[in-house]
């Protein structure tokens, strides 16, 4: 049953957020224009760096290499509540983490979310591509290396360039800050495998040509009867780093192909909550290729919450059981931009030649949303500048 109109929604329920990045703060500017109460946790770094002003934060355990910290630091804090807490995953870290201790934190916490196995499934990649296949949906060709021995016999059936990456992608990203590296060649790629080994299991993808605006994400939110409640697609117009970064300037586009073909996946999959996947449309073919899920909210959901789509609240309600209205129809044609990493790009695209300074500017043209940008709540986005630039300045030197 749906709120009726004259009905106005209960916001007694507090609501907590796991992330103080781009995504997590997106979450809690959403919630707390409604007037929830928010609290908002992050280790250290991220802390200093995300804290806002629209929630109560504080540092935390980390969700990977202190568990059992976090659980406590958690457990402590929702028996100090009055009311259940609705609980936010902003990173795939914090989505396992709740995931693998669902049945501790479901005394204390209000939250909807898929199987644990399906959960890691979408984390795995190996698991990912397995599942891909599994429901006949298009994507990259891909070979996983659980060995050194193995490579020769791959490397015989290799295009170049191809693409070599983790299998476990949070972890191996904290320890070499790539999410992928592109071979050009096969000696290329005896001689890097031995080095990027050592930090986890890798896999070697097909390189799917085209740039940036060729990557699509669509987002969704299922209740526990898989009823579409949320749905909203994108197209990614700039990513940092370039090929293989996050999106840094995105539009709000309906892509019925995507809609249709993420939608059924999601389905087929049984995946409630919170849900977004990517897609590579293939300038070869002009198929839309899959590339991976992830059981939360998308790093530009600020542009979905201004494109009328707040999967957000919607989720809060749901939560809360109180039965949200389907929001399906997103407006079209705004754009979501993070500022500093936007520019960053620009200044690599100039210096190859693909973009001049004119063409930047006019790209801004339509931007709704912005990553953390806000007058009433300045310092997310300075904190975030500095830190942006000394991470461009190191990478650099």
């Amino acid at each position: 049953m749906k709120i009726p109109k004259n009905h106005k929604p209960k916001h007694d329920f507090p609501a907590i957020v796991l992330d103080l990045s781009i995504n997590g703060l997106g979450i809690i500017r959403s919630l707390k224009r409604k007037g929830i109460m928010v609290y908002a946790y992050d280790v250290l770094s991220k802390y200093k760096k995300g804290r806002t002003l629209y929630a109560e934060c504080g540092p935390c355990p980390h969700p990977i290499y202190e568990e059992d910290k976090l659980l406590d630091h958690l457990i402590k804090k929702g028996g100090n509540l009055k009311r259940k807490a609705v609980l936010f995953a902003g990173s795939d870290d914090y989505v396992f983490f709740i995931s693998k201790f669902r049945d501790q934190l479901a005394e204390y916490f209000l939250f909807i979310m898929p199987d644990h196995s399906l959960i890691q499934s979408v984390l795995d990649k190996r698991q990912t591509y397995n599942l891909a296949l599994k429901h006949n949906i298009p994507t990259p060709k891909t070979f996983f290396i659980e060995n050194p021995d193995q490579l020769e016999n791959i490397v015989e059936g290799l295009v170049f360039p191809c693409i070599l990456k983790p299998a476990f992608s949070a972890d191996y990203r904290k320890r070499m800050n790539k999410k992928a590296i592109i071979i050009e060649s096969a000696s290329q790629l005896r001689t890097l495998y031995p080095f990027y080994a050592q930090f986890g299991e890798l896999m070697i993808q097909e390189f799917i040509p085209g740039d940036d605006h060729c990557v699509y994400e669509i987002a969704t939110l299922f209740n526990k009867q898989m009823d579409l409640i949320g749905l909203f697609s994108s197209q990614k117009l700039q990513q940092y780093p370039p090929i293989f970064g996050s999106g840094v300037l995105v539009l709000s586009k309906k892509n019925e192909e995507l809609v249709k073909m993420g939608v059924s996946f999601f389905k087929t999959l049984n995946f409630v909550g919170l849900a977004h996947a990517e897609y590579k449309m293939d300038p070869r073919d002009g198929t839309l290729k899959f590339i991976e899920i992830n059981a939360r909210t998308t790093v530009s959901n600020s542009l979905s919450y201004a494109s009328g789509i707040d999967f957000s609240y919607l989720y809060y309600l749901m939560a809360t059981g109180q039965n949200p209205p389907k929001e399906l129809n997103q407006k079209e044609g705004g754009k979501w931009v993070h500022l500093v990493r936007n520019f960053l790009g620009f200044l690599e695209n100039r210096k190859k030649g693909s973009m001049n300074f004119g063409k930047w500017i006019k790209s801004f043209t339509g931007v709704k949303a912005f990553a953390s940008f806000r007058l009433d709540d300045p310092m997310p986005f300075i904190r975030g500048v500095i830190s942006d630039l000394k991470y461009a300045w190191k990478n650099r030197r």
